[in-house]
């Protein structure tokens, strides 16, 4: 079985970082992001899994939460201040010609469909922005 990146980040800016609870990650994506919230001069605020969104699970027609991997505050190239919440995922699971015939990642499709459409409601509503992210963003590669 692989074996994936997972534990507690250890913050260098701390009084950036606004969750409740110690960030872990659960990839080496997670954990890059989490360094780039840490060290980036431009990062004002960041937590980790710190919001919830209701939504209805598509496989099973249950109601559950989604909780989005990043709530994140910075200024732009402008010196706006901009809020977004993001989530990271592989490519496999957000673009639907990668998905291809993989049962499991044609599921997760799915119900991110779901999740990420809750996400963007619940964001619009608060005046913010819902990002994906997948590897390409994160590391630059086509």
């Amino acid at each position: 079985m692989a074996k994936f990146a997972r534990g507690k980040f250890a913050m260098k800016h701390p009084h950036k970082y606004v969750g409740t609870k110690s960030p872990t990650y659960r990839s080496s994506w997670e954990w890059s992001f989490m360094n780039f919230c840490d060290n980036n001069d431009n990062v004002l605020k960041w937590a980790s899994e710190a919001i919830q969104i209701p939504y209805r699970d598509p496989l099973t027609n249950r109601q559950t939460v989604y909780v989005p991997d990043f709530f994140i505050q910075y200024a732009d190239k402008n010196s706006q201040i901009l809020t977004e919440l993001i989530e990271i995922k592989p490519a496999s699971q957000t673009i639907l010609e990668r998905v291809g015939k993989n049962k499991y990642n044609q599921a997760q499709y799915v119900k991110n469909q779901s999740k990420w459409a809750a996400a963007t409601l619940w964001c619009r509503q608060q005046g913010i922005k819902f990002r994906i992210l997948n590897e390409n963003d994160i590391f630059g590669k086509l």
